[in-house]
């Protein structure tokens, strides 16, 4: 018995790092896959409709049940493409994960209007095109699993504003599809990896960033990572597959009363983000501040000590 038997699953960005990794994993616990990539490069040029098909074979070939879809997400035709293989040719839509995205970094200065579009549209809109689909099926099903990407960008990461964005962007729109569809029996969660894959910087020494520049682990207030001669198993810590288990659990009906939250995981870790909450305030009662009560209040009150991204 797999956690996800009998369910159907639309996986975007299924071919390749953490949405393949998912794809394989959710398979192996008994769902049916229909894994959904265009096969477009990181910058989300190109297309390769073979990606779709190689992942959807792997599965098969495992003795698991898949089919693959060749179609562009961050369009709406593309997304009702892969809804309606789930619907039409399986009859159902228990889960969703939105995988798919597009990464084009460059500091701000040297980026155009084309860059930051495109990036946003690749990440945060993909979601939302299938998100918006999945959900009138799964509100009418009374059930439903939505697994969303984000990432630690927008805490600050050098040269990737549009990602950044988009990022934050996952983070509040999986918060308020959560609420929207949760009356319904559905549930809407989304995840910040820490894994190597070509869309996601992992946490090994090269990708860390330059000196006197405080890392999102570091803003996140994180734990350094476990040391890696302490891994057991096969595989490195932060290969997409250590994201996988989340991603089934997530789905998986034992999850249902988890909902709009947003978790981490690197390696054998995976752990909670809070809510922003107001931290402190200064108040003026009925009345606007003065310019002298900022500059006498604010370095002495909430400013204070308020942690920068240089050092």
């Amino acid at each position: 018995m797999g956690a996800l038997d009998g369910a159907v699953v639309v996986i975007t960005g299924a071919g390749r790092g953490i949405g393949r990794a998912s794809a394989l994993a959710a398979a192996a616990e008994g769902a049916t896959v229909v894994a959904v990539d265009s096969g477009v490069e990181l910058d989300g040029s190109g297309g390769n409709p073979a990606i779709a098909e190689a992942v959807a074979n792997e599965i098969k070939a495992r003795g698991g049940k898949a089919v693959g879809v060749a179609a562009d997400v961050a369009t709406m035709a593309g997304a009702e493409a892969a809804i309606r293989a789930a619907l039409d040719g399986f009859g159902k839509l228990d889960g969703l994960v939105c995988a798919a995205g597009i990464r084009r970094d460059t500091p701000i200065w040297r980026m155009t209007q084309e860059d930051f579009e495109s990036v946003v549209t690749g990440n945060a809109k993909a979601s939302f095109n299938v998100i918006k689909l999945a959900s009138i099926a799964m509100r009418q099903n009374r059930y439903g699993r939505i697994v969303m990407f984000a990432s630690d960008a927008g805490l600050g990461s050098v040269g990737a504003s549009n990602y950044a964005a988009a990022s934050e962007g996952q983070i509040g729109l999986s918060r308020t599809v959560a609420r929207d569809v949760g009356r319904y029996g559905v549930t809407c969660n989304a995840i910040s990896p820490l894994a190597r894959t070509r869309m996601f910087g992992g946490a090994s020494e090269e990708l860390r960033p330059p000196a006197g520049v405080v890392s999102a682990e570091e803003m996140a207030g994180l734990t350094p990572p476990m040391p890696l001669q302490t891994w057991e198993g096969s595989g490195h810590p932060d290969d997409p597959e250590s994201v996988a288990p989340l991603v089934c659990y997530l789905l998986s009906s034992e999850s249902e009363n988890v909902n709009g939250q947003l978790f981490g995981v690197r390696g054998g870790e995976v752990y909670l983000y809070s809510y922003p909450q107001i931290e402190r305030q200064i108040l003026s009662y009925n009345r606007r501040f003065t310019m002298d009560e900022m500059d006498e209040q604010m370095p002495r009150t909430v400013a204070n000590g308020a942690a920068s991204p240089l050092r």
